[in-house]
Order: structure tokens, then sequence, then C-alpha cells
């Protein structure tokens, strides 16, 4: 028997619960995993709520977690890459990471270097590794570009500063308190608006000499939709990729009227998959935290027990960096 976080209904954080459950051996393709640190994600928080539906009752194999790092304590029949005692992370495959171990597809799994710690991999698979597609794939950006990020002091967003600064880019970041701004810019944020203070999109405009940028990445959705698209300059494009205030509507009339403007709601898997994929990914994040170019660590640590205070300090937006459970 294992531990695991499981909910019988949505709700808030108060649903989730601490169970024993039953961990088989791995079948064809397939690895156990033990795990030692485990992500804390937004998206946890909507399948938590039923903004994203998930079967119930959720726990290993189904509903809450889909990013951790840990140890391979057995291989089925056809895993040749992986052997027991690897250390590995993952952040796709079905969900249920909320636990002590479980059954994974052996193909989602990505073998760490020994250079990174299971602490700054915990951080980075599923965070890092989005930073890669927003930057590097969903709209490619160059040097000398100049981009909004909005959450610039998050989990992916101090990631997110570091990159840009690394590819040589302007980075005008958002957040919400005076001591998210100063960690923002010493990631490499190059301008921080506090949006609890400045009207952003106006901000933006007197940054860029009026022009807008050309990009926003947006993952708070509702709330500065509007924000983001007036800081867009003509054939701009609104990268929504996330929802944390709320749902993301949009008229498409409104696009023209602001200028010809493009939307896209793009989802890791997509750009990960297949396996190949995932890996050239993982080695370009990988290269750049072996050369000192993207620092991390997690900022809040809560023991698996403790997964409901998790939730609960992640939906405060007090949080600054990532968030994980250890177990």
């Amino acid at each position: 028997m294992t531990k695991a976080i499981r909910f019988f209904e949505t709700g808030g954080p108060e649903v989730l619960r601490l169970e024993s459950v039953e961990v088989g051996a791995p079948g064809p393709g397939q690895v156990r995993v033990r795990h030692t640190r485990i992500a804390v994600n937004f998206i946890d928080i909507y399948f938590r709520i039923g903004r994203y539906p998930a079967p119930l009752p959720a726990g290993v194999g189904s509903g809450l977690g889909s990013d951790a790092v840990g140890v391979v304590e057995a291989v089925g029949e056809g895993v040749t890459f992986l052997q027991p005692g690897d250390r590995v992370g993952y952040m796709l495959g079905p969900l249920g990471a909320y636990s002590e171990a479980r059954v994974m597809p052996a193909e989602v799994l990505i073998k760490l270097p020994d250079s990174i710690s299971d602490d700054t991999a915990s951080t980075l698979i599923m965070k890092g590794l989005t930073v890669q597609y927003l930057f590097r794939q969903v709209y490619p950006l160059k040097a000398g570009d100049t981009i909004l990020y909005h959450a610039a002091a998050g989990g992916v967003g101090l990631i997110a500063c570091q990159w840009a600064k690394a590819l040589g880019v302007t980075m005008i970041g958002t957040v919400g308190s005076d001591e998210k701004a100063a960690a923002a810019k010493a990631a490499g944020c190059t301008h921080v608006i506090n949006y609890n203070r400045e009207n952003f999109a106006q901000r933006v405009r007197e940054l860029t000499d009026g022009k807008g940028v050309p990009v926003v990445y947006d993952s708070v959705g509702k709330d500065t939709l509007m924000g983001s698209l007036d800081s867009l300059q003509k054939k701009g494009t609104l990268v929504s990729n996330g929802t944390s205030s709320g749902p993301v509507l949009i008229d498409t009339t409104l696009l023209a009227a602001k200028g010809s403007l493009w939307v896209t709601r793009p989802a890791m898997v997509d750009y990960a998959l297949p396996r190949p994929n995932m890996l050239k990914m993982a080695d370009e994040l990988f290269d750049l935290v072996s050369k000192g170019l993207i620092v991390s660590e997690p900022k809040q640590r809560f023991a698996l027990a403790d997964a409901a205070e998790a939730h609960r300090a992640l939906e405060s937006r007090g949080t600054i960096g990532a968030t994980i459970l250890t177990v």
C-alpha cells in the first residue's frame, strides 16, 4: 500500500484526502516510480474545482497532479531506455502525481542529469518546459524582441524572466506586489509593472514609445484580457496560456477593431509530443541550467499530506515562484 491524495467531489481544498491505495507492478511499456518531489501547478486547482473534468473518485491514475520527480523502482516488459534506480521527471501522462508512488507509461518519463537536484527538477519539468514551448515554439522569440508577460513572479514566470534574458529579449512583466516585483527584477525581467498601482497597458505603451508589443503571454485570463489586447501592436499575438482569474471569451470583431490581432490557446501536449520533441525541449532547458543561465529552486514546500494547504497558498496569490509537495 502507498499514500495518495484523492477527492470524491469537486470543491475547495478541503475535499482533498490522504488515503491508502494499491500500486501494482508495471505492465508492458510501463514503469513504477517512487516520488520524491511533486510539483503543484495551477491546473491542479482547475481539476479540483471542476473547471476541467476528472473522473471521481480521483487519486492515483486520475484526478490530480501531472508533474513530479522520482526514482524508477521497476520496469515492465519492453522498456529498454530506463532501469531501476534511474532518476526521472514527467509532466504528461495520466493524472495522479499526488502520491508516494505510481505506475506510469515509460514514454512520458524524462531521465534527469546527475547535475540537477530533485528540488530543481521539480520546478523545471512542467514549468521550464512550458517556457520552452511558449518562447521557442508557440511564438519563437529572438534577440531584440520586446514582450509582455503576466505573472512574472510565478513558478513559470521566474523561469521566463531568466530565459528571456538569456535570449536577449526585453521582458515587461506584471506582478501584484512589491515583493513579487523585486523577485521578477532579480530574475532578469527588464521592466516590472505592479498592476495594483499602474494601468499595465498604458505603461506598456509608454515603454514601447506608443507601439505596443508584438506578443503578450497571458496566463491570468479574464481579468487581464482587455489590457493584454490593448498592449499589442497591430497584427500582434495574444498567447492565452492560462485562466487563473477565469475563462477568456473573445468577440472576434474586437480583434479586427484593435488591429487585426491573433489569439492562440496552446496546449503543452501538442508541442511536446511525440517523445523525441519532448526530449529535445528538455535538452535545451537542461543546457541553460548547466550554464547557470536558469537557476530554479522551490520557494514553498508542503508535505504530501498537506496538499490542501498548498492549494490554499497558491490560490491566495501570495506565493512567489514554485510550490512543491515533498514525499
